[in-house]
């Protein structure tokens, strides 16, 4: 029975991950069109908050062999406002 037992936490704690996962990429997308707004307003961007919730799930991903994400760059940031003129 203990197997069950055990089987059963790390479906839910995978569940939970996942979850929480989720929940980061949604707040990090919202961060990244926060950023890509400022700079096509030509204030001063920081890509602090982005590349935070990015490394928060990174080390999800690596506990639980989700995708990583990469840190965004400034560059990266150009390139998106680049492409979508």
């Amino acid at each position: 029975m203990s197997v069950h037992l055990q089987i059963a936490e790390q479906v839910t704690n995978h569940r939970r991950a996942q979850k929480e996962f989720l929940a980061l990429d949604e707040k990090r997308e919202a961060a990244i069109d926060r950023v890509v707004e400022d700079a096509k307003k030509g204030l001063h961007i920081s890509l602090n908050e982005v590349n935070a919730i990015t490394k928060e799930m990174n080390q999800i991903a690596q506990d639980f062999y989700f995708p990583p994400r990469k840190e965004v760059t400034t560059d990266m940031v150009r390139e998106y406002i680049n492409k979508s003129k």
